[in-house]
Order: C-alpha cells, then sequence, then structure tokens
C-alpha cells in the first residue's frame, strides 16, 4: 500500500430513513360497504450500520463518501398489509476504528471485534395503521401515524492500527528501516527527518510460521503531546500495541535523555501508554567499536531502568535477539496477581 492510500481519518454525515406512513384505508369490497378499518403498519427506515471488515487496512474507501442516506420505509396499506423496511446501509470499516460525534469530540464507540455491527443512525419508525386504532365506541377510526423521521449525525471515523509493536522514536531513528528488514514492508526511507508521514504495517516472521505485526508511525518531537510536528495525530496509532520498541541511534547526544524524552511526551499524551511492555533499540550500532559499545552500556546501565538492545538494521546486526526478545515480551505467561 502507497503512502498517500493510507487513510486513517474521515468526517461523514450520515441520514437514516424515514418510517412509512400507516395507511387508515377502510375495507371496501363487493357486497362489504362498511367492513370497518383495515389499515396496514408503515416500514421502518433503514439503518445506517457500521461493521468490521478484516479485509481493510485503512478508510480510503470512504474518503470521498462524505454523505450517507439510508432508504426510507414503505407506506402500510390495505388489507394491514405493512410497507417495506427502507434499505439499510452498511458502512465496513477496519478492525480498531473509533466512531466519534464530530461535534462533541465523544467516542460512541470502538469497533475491535471481527464481524461486529453497530448502528450509527437508526431508522424512523413506521407508523401504525388504523387497524390499531379500532375500538368498541370507535370502529371506523379514519386517522393513522404518519411515520417517525430518520436520524441525521456527523461522524469522524478515526483508525487505530491494530499491532502488537508499536515502533516509538525521533525522526530519522532508523524505525523505517527496521521494519523494510525484518518484514516484507516498503515503506519509504531517506536520510532527512518525517521521511514518514502515514503509519505502516508489516508482518513479522517468526520461527514455526508464528508471526506478529509491528507498526511504524511518524517520529515524535519534544511537544508532540501539545500537536507539535505530526505526533500528535498520529500518536493514538501505539493505544492498541501490546509492547513499544523506544528506537534511538548510537550517534544521539545523549541516549538516556532523548528515552526520556519519547516517554514524557507518551505520558503526557496518554498515561496508560505507559503500563506496556517497553524495550530499547539503541540503532546504527555498526558504527560503533567494541571499546565504544562497551563505555555507552556502563552509562546505559546506570541511568536506564528499562531492557535495551544494540541492533544495526543496514548490518543486520542484533535483529535475531531483537526479534526473540519482542516474542517473549508478547509471549510471556500472564500474572495471577
Amino acid at each position: 500500500m502507497t503512502e498517500g492510500n493510507f487513510v486513517d481519518y474521515v468526517k461523514m454525515h450520515v441520514s437514516s430513513g424515514k418510517g412509512g406512513g400507516g395507511s387508515a384505508h377502510l375495507r371496501r369490497e363487493k357486497f362489504v360497504t362498511k367492513g370497518g378499518p383495515d389499515g396496514g403498519d408503515g416500514g421502518r427506515g433503514g439503518h445506517i450500520i457500521v461493521r468490521t471488515n478484516p479485509n481493510l487496512w485503512t478508510l480510503l474507501h470512504l474518503k470521498f463518501k462524505r454523505h450517507i442516506r439510508a432508504g426510507h420505509g414503505s407506506n402500510g396499506s390495505k388489507q394491514t398489509s405493512t410497507g417495506a423496511d427502507g434499505e439499510d446501509i452498511y458502512v465496513d470499516v477496519p478492525l480498531g476504528t473509533v466512531i466519534r460525534d464530530t461535534e462533541t469530540q465523544e467516542v460512541i464507540r470502538e469497533l475491535t471485534e471481527l464481524d461486529e455491527e453497530f448502528i450509527i443512525a437508526k431508522g424512523g419508525m413506521g407508523g401504525l395503521g388504523n387497524a390499531h386504532f379500532k375500538t368498541a365506541t370507535n370502529q371506523t377510526p379514519r386517522y393513522a401515524q404518519p411515520g417517525m423521521d430518520g436520524v441525521e449525525v456527523n461522524v469522524t471515523l478515526e483508525l487505530k492500527v491494530l499491532a502488537d509493536v508499536g515502533l516509538v522514536g525521533f525522526p530519522n531513528a532508523g524505525k523505517s528501516t527496521l521494519l523494510s528488514v525484518i518484514t516484507a514492508a516498503k515503506p519509504k526511507i531517506a536520510n532527512y527527518e518525517f521521511t514518514t508521514l502515514k503509519p505502516n504495517l508489516g508482518i513479522v516472521q517468526y520461527r514455526d510460521f508464528q508471526t506478529f505485526v509491528i507498526a511504524d508511525i511518524p517520529g515524535i518531537i519534544e511537544g508532540a503531546a501539545e500537536g507539535k510536528g505530526l505526533g500528535h495525530r498520529f500518536l493514538r496509532h501505539i493505544e492498541r500495541n501490546s509492547t513499544l520498541l523506544f528506537m534511538i541511534p548510537a550517534d544521539a547526544p545523549d541516549v538516556a535523555e532523548q528515552y526520556h524524552v519519547l516517554f514524557n511526551e507518551l505520558e503526557k499524551y496518554n498515561p496508560e501508554l505507559l503500563d506496556k511492555d517497553k524495550l530499547i533499540a539503541i540503532t546504527k550500532c555498526d558504527m560503533l567499536d567494541a571499546e565504544l559499545k562497551a563505555e555507552l552500556k556502563k552509562e546505559l546501565d546506570k541511568s536506564l531502568e528499562v531492557p535495551y538492545l544494540f541492533i544495526s538494521s543496514v548490518a543486520q546486526q542484533g535483529l535475531v535477539e531483537l526479534k526473540d526478545k519482542l516474542w517473549a515480551m508478547l509471549n510471556k505467561p500472564e500474572s495471577n496477581d
């Protein structure tokens, strides 16, 4: 999937169908001049239903569908015939989609289950026919209920990608390079900041045909939680990752300081992110000789409380150990506390 085809944010106006009106018909047949009321009920209006589709990875197919309308219910007719229901409209979305009220920004629903369905706008109820209003004192009611109006809602669909591991780091930290080496993904790679403008997903092939999914998001900068850079828009994509892999280049001025800046940005954005398992990958370690690596290790042992590994995506160093460590973190037995 090309970067431009990744759409994770869509606004739309949805309208459910109006219910059909009840019938006020009076039975009139040959030899039956006063047969009484036999008006049927109106059909309900069509619903707007959002459902998950495991074959979708993005909201691209909804990018230009800004208005969605369901069908109206048909009116009731004679012989107590109920009108047809309006056509329901299904909106397929990927797993991990969040539905928000555009005006209040309130989360209406998060869709994370396979084949999950949610009625986002209910169709109006059909009106009752005059047959319902017949009584002993009013045997020929000549009135019926009108159908109820449908619902109009402005909603925002946001996609939070579902991945096992989320890559967290500053721009140009080597996240896309790692993704391209350990998965079949083909992210854009270049030697400048914010090369990645959209999240990328890749499937890591592990031993015995086992796999796990890794997500690369645009680089985070200091102040991302307040909306600086691209981080504020894409930080939501790591909310559902069970493990966070912090990537810091070996040539960084202060590796521990960079980790703490990234850690603080996540804490400001959503403190719950800090409960996830964390691992630090020191990237571009092919630039370090044994002496420099030993010196850096000595410093990190003092200043970091999180496990770390030295890797080089280009030189293929430490990648097997990295995959083993991530797999162990993803499949550790749950505690009974």
